[in-house]
């Protein structure tokens, strides 16, 4: 064990984020609890006191990238503590690093916290122990993840997400809010909501009120949302899955409460795909909901993701679900090949395997027929002005996103400017040019 004298430098921790926003905020957590306690977080594995590992365990092909950094860390470092949600099964990292200083699953801060205290006593210094009030983010100033709750209740077949997170679990309105209250006064000017499932946001707790400020806020998707809305940040959804009562939230949209943009995660379209993955499996009324929602809200930008060769897939099954996309007009859209999960129940389905070369062949299809979406959405902007925050400043083109962008996985607008553009501002872009998912203009 390290002991730490008066005047010594701070223990320095360092740290690796692996996974999706959910596991970036357990990271920004931890950090916060490091920071607090006055450790420096150090990119460099080499001279820190200790490495964590936060890792993703959803995927094999993510299993093998968390791995591959606990075993980097291991060469370049040898103090490892390792959590997230492979850490939920500790045998497959035992198996080849039996020497790690600690293994945890997700949200264990605690126990990250502890195996921390053991290798690294803190260093308690005022000085170093201030923290900013919002506490430590891993993304850039203007913009934030917001998670809401934690855990899923659905049994999606290619998912182990319940069994390593836990069932839902939504944190108090109240709480929430104050979280995104203090994000909004540090500079925050868009805050990303995310969780595992978004739209059954307080159903565990029986959509319990709690105070905020001086109001009584029901823990239910929409009230969050409506409240959400009212601090002048933009709000983005995540992960939301379309149970009925989303259509109350498009509302929220066409007010401009909240950014016309949903995220729905509708993995396939083709009926016997979704009863295989056990999914809501009603196409056409899927797609009757997407004509309402426009009507209400014009401006609604749609992202989704999609499962190509999912056990059982036939080339009708695909071809189902090329022309059902083509139908939703799903304006931002990512796509995976479907991988074996060791404990998803799609696993035992008993359903014909899609060989890997039918399953590049349909992802290039796919991701060719979304550029043909993208295409013609994009053309009917030219012309157009779009608020725009930006994300680079440039010395005379600025990278940045419209509503219709979220940051990382969607498109971009780049923005020329007279003036110089700092990273946060907001301002109004008349579109020149578009290509297939980015747009071009100038601000002004």
């Amino acid at each position: 064990m390290t002991e730490n004298i008066p005047g010594a430098p701070a223990p320095s921790i360092s740290f690796v984020s692996l996974g999706c926003p959910k596991a970036l905020v357990d990271s920004e957590r931890i950090i916060t609890r490091l920071r607090a306690e006055g450790y420096e977080i150090t990119r460099s594995h080499t001279g820190a006191d200790a490495v964590i590992v936060n890792t993703c365990g959803f995927l094999d092909s993510a299993k093998a990238e968390s791995l591959e950094a606990i075993g980097a860390a291991l060469k370049e470092n040898g103090k490892v503590i390792v959590t997230g949600c492979m850490g939920a099964e500790p045998e497959a990292i035992t198996a080849r690093y039996p020497n790690l200083l600690s293994i945890s699953g997700p949200q264990a801060y605690d126990s990250v916290m502890d195996a921390v205290h053991r290798a690294v006593p803190p260093a308690h210094d005022p000085f170093l122990d201030l923290v900013p009030e919002q506490g430590i983010k891993l993304t850039p100033r203007h913009y934030a993840y917001l998670k809401i709750s934690e855990g899923c209740n659905n049994t999606c077949s290619f998912c182990i997400i319940p069994k390593l997170r836990g069932k839902l679990a939504s944190r108090p309105a109240g709480e929430v809010l104050r979280e995104a209250e203090k994000l909004v006064k540090a500079g925050v000017k868009e805050l990303l909501v995310i969780s595992q499932d978004t739209s059954a946001y307080g159903i565990d707790l029986r959509y319990a009120e709690s105070q905020w400020q001086d109001k009584t806020i029901r823990t239910r998707f929409l009230d969050l949302s409506r409240e959400l809305g009212s601090l002048g940040a933009w709000v983005r959804l995540h992960y939301v899955y379309p149970y009925p009562h989303v259509d109350e939230v498009i509302e929220l949209m066409a007010e401009g409460t909240v950014l016309p943009y949903l995220d729905i995660p509708f993995q396939h379209a083709s009926p016997a795909v979704l009863k295989s993955m056990k999914r809501p499996a009603d196409h056409e009324k899927t797609l009757e909901r997407i004509a309402k929602w426009r009507s209400i809200c014009p401006d609604l930008t749609l992202r989704s993701t999609f499962i190509v060769g999912f056990p059982g897939e036939t080339e009708d099954d695909f071809e189902f679900l090329l022309d059902w996309m083509r139908e939703a007009r799903i304006e931002r859209a990512g796509a995976f090949k479907y991988e074996p999960v060791a404990g998803a129940t799609s696993e035992n389905l008993g359903l014909p395997i899609v060989p890997d070369e039918v399953k590049e062949r349909r992802y290039k299809r796919l991701m060719e027929t979304q550029q043909e979406i993208s295409t013609r959405i994009l053309r009917n902007k030219i012309g157009k002005r779009l608020q725009v925050i930006i994300d680079e400043p440039g010395t005379t083109v600025a990278k940045g996103r419209s509503k219709a962008d979220a940051p990382e996985i969607d498109g971009a607008v780049y923005v020329a400017s007279r003036r110089p553009l700092r990273a946060g501002d907001i301002v109004s872009v008349k579109i020149e040019r578009a290509d297939a998912y980015d747009l071009h203009g100038t601000a002004g």
